[in-house]
């Protein structure tokens, strides 16, 4: 099993940056892949970032390529998301799940461990 715990979230300017943090506690977090997941009010939680065992394999939503940048470390078992060029429309709460599969998934049904959520105001 898995902790995590998400952090680094606040109200910023359209325009600002923010980076997130997942901190993992209680197994062997290197062999987890890590996913960041974000969620509006009303709206279904949606996929954002996904990286993989090492710090190779990265995927992206269209909606935030270019924009955001997931990173890991191992050694201090955390997930990182710097956000750049936050627009109003990524205002929501980020969570980060963790599984241990061979691929990056970007349905959170094939998440088992989740953090509890940390929340992102971005102003126009």
């Amino acid at each position: 099993q898995v902790q995590l715990i998400e952090s680094g979230g606040g109200s910023v300017q359209a325009g600002g940056s923010l980076r997130l943090s997942c901190a993992a506690s209680g197994s062997t977090f290197s062999s987890y892949v890590v996913g960041w997941f974000r969620q509006a009010p009303g709206q279904e939680r949606e996929f954002v970032a996904g990286i993989g065992w090492s710090d190779v394999l990265r995927y992206y939503a269209d909606s935030v390529k270019g924009r955001f940048t997931i990173s890991r470390d191992n050694a201090k078992n955390t997930v990182y998301l710097q956000m750049n060029s936050l627009k109003p429309e990524d205002t929501a709460v980020y969570y980060c799940a963790a599984t241990q599969t061979l691929r990056v998934a970007s349905s959170a049904r094939q998440y088992d461990y989740w953090g509890q959520g940390t929340q992102v105001t971005v102003s126009s």
